[in-house]
């Protein structure tokens, strides 16, 4: 019976809740701005997101100018969610400052958490059982007076179910008995594992005729996997942050999550069609939070589709099912083949392709390019972490790459100053495109800062979209060490625009220009993409 009652649940839609801006803002060194949560708010809406937990009205008085803010936009799937507590002891509803304060934010739903652990009841809260079942059942009343659907959390629930089943579960009563729209059920600590998650919630979404969400942290590195439990004994919303951002170790990872749910269950999770916008989403996050992107991250991450061993890229070529656990494209990510002198021809031959499908392995021109592959990488290049200069390589080893602009000179000069100072940097750069010469000087936070500030002012008259491309990270390694100052470095840089990221590298014993070579591949890079993108377009 408990089988057949699962199933009956499993056939509801799951209901996606994301805490990036409430619960991730927690995250070590993460602090949104207004703004930042206005941008976040849009885009995950147009992934259609159904809950976004924006933020606690009663926390600070910038959530209170976002939740103004966010009402002037036109979302098409998402509902915004104020997020607070049960009122305090010994007062009642309405006399509470922080659900004034969520009445104050207007939205249509909030959620609100409460204590489910009698330890925590009594030794945090420092209140009796029977006043904290009080709480929450006036503080649920109180909202669902006010018109408001209402999310109740179930702070430290599966803690608290171990130790006190029953005292436990008379929380959740006495949320559903006030009216709760949602009980979810909270691992807090983030220590439960998932066998017992799903236990524990199949005894919950069987008990309850109200709907069960589940929250989950990080903490054991089984947040997504706990989430996923869950979802199978029956819970209907699940809980989370993209690339799962959140105090301590984080939260659960809506961008696993998603993907589990619609492509390894079967079940509704997010409209299909916006599926392929999965892995932008998450880069997108990423950046408006001033975090470094997860390249292993599951589903999303660059690394995710990544093939190097040479058996496994002649698998992949052959049948991506060998290596793969789903078509990449289905999230928005895409294969990788990476490119290293253990790879042999058959790596080669995807990208090479790319440019010319006449190709084979057996051709001069692979048998060409491999050989300069493995001269460039005993020299210190190393191309899997940068497969845009690659790419760029093989359309200047084929012939088909015509330059955007050709280098005349530049010239660099350092000041150092008395006192800590900005713009200490001149770069001068001198450039020829289209038989028209441009020569500019600009001031920067270092050489390389300085160099490519210099290089987008030259080249911006000629081609817009520089502008739009963003410096996202600077790597450089010292290659042999034991040859001191002389030693080659290897400089990578990560770029974005809008849309994608790249990164190119460059190898030199000077550091500046081991970095010019990188800066000047992502630019050409990123022109040469968007004349391939025009020339799809116009093709299609």
């Amino acid at each position: 019976m408990r089988e057949n009652l699962t199933l009956k649940l499993l056939q509801k839609n799951i209901t996606a809740y994301d805490s990036t801006l409430r619960d991730g803002a927690q995250a070590q060194g993460v602090s949104f701005t207004v703004e930042d949560k206005l941008k976040i708010v849009e885009r995950l809406d147009a992934l259609g997101i159904g809950y976004i937990e924006a933020g606690n009205p009663g926390s600070n008085p910038k959530d209170l100018v976002f939740f103004e803010r966010v009402r002037a936009l036109k979302l098409k799937h998402a509902k915004i969610i104020a997020f607070g507590a049960t009122r305090k002891p010994n007062i009642s509803a309405a006399a509470d400052n922080n659900l004034q304060s969520l009445l104050l934010a207007k939205t249509e739903a909030v959620a609100i958490f409460g204590k489910s652990w009698d330890y925590q009841v009594i030794e945090i809260l420092r209140t009796t059982l029977d006043e904290n079942l009080a709480m929450i059942g006036d503080s649920i009343a109180f909202l669902k007076s006010n018109g408001k659907e209402v999310v109740f959390d179930a702070e430290h629930f599966f803690d608290g179910y171990k130790a006190n089943a029953e005292y436990a579960l008379k929380s959740l009563q006495a949320a559903a008995d006030a009216g709760a729209d949602v009980l979810c059920l909270c691992d807090t600590n983030g220590g439960s594992f998932p066998d017992e998650v799903f236990a524990i919630t199949q005894r919950v979404a069987l008990r309850f005729k109200v709907q069960v969400g589940i929250h989950c942290h990080n903490d054991c590195e089984m947040a997504v996997a706990n989430s996923v439990a869950a979802i199978k004994a029956g819970a209907v919303q699940v809980q989370g942050t993209i690339n799962g951002i959140g105090e301590r170790c984080g939260n659960a990872n809506l961008c696993s999550i998603i993907p589990n749910v619609q492509l390894k269950l079967g079940l509704s999770c997010i409209p299909q069609e916006n599926m392929a916008d999965l892995a932008s989403a998450a880069r997108f996050v990423s950046e408006v939070a001033n975090m470094a992107f997860n390249d292993k991250a599951a589903y999303v991450g660059h690394d995710a589709f990544a093939h190097k061993g040479g058996m496994h890229i002649d698998a992949v070529a052959k049948n991506p099912i060998s290596y793969e656990h789903i078509n990449p494209a289905l999230v928005g990510n895409s294969r990788h083949i990476l490119v290293s002198e253990v790879a042999g021809r058959t790596a080669l031959l995807a990208k090479i392709n790319a440019v010319d499908a006449s190709l084979t392995k057996d051709s001069l021109e692979t048998k060409r390019i491999l050989a300069h592959l493995k001269l460039l990488e005993n020299d210190g290049y190393q191309f899997e972490s940068a497969e845009s200069s690659f790419d760029l390589l093989i359309h200047k080893l084929l012939g088909r790459f015509e330059p955007f602009f050709v280098l005349n000179d530049y010239k660099v000069s350092v000041q150092e100053y008395a006192e800590n100072r900005s713009n200490n940097a001149v770069a001068h750069v001198n450039i020829t495109v289209n038989n028209q010469f441009e020569a500019v000087t600009a001031e920067g936070d270092g050489p390389v800062n300085a160099l490519d500030k210099a290089i987008r002012k030259a080249l911006e008259r000629f081609y817009p979209q520089i502008a739009e491309v963003k410096l996202v990270d600077y790597k450089v390694r010292v290659l042999d060490s034991d040859q001191a100052t002389a030693a080659k470095v290897r400089v990578l840089i990560e770029s974005a625009d809008q849309n994608r990221t790249w990164t190119t590298i460059g190898v030199s014993t000077d550091i500046i220009d081991a970095s010019w070579r990188a800066l000047s591949d992502a630019i050409e890079y990123k022109l040469l993409t968007d004349v391939q993108i025009a020339e799809n377009k116009a093709a299609a």
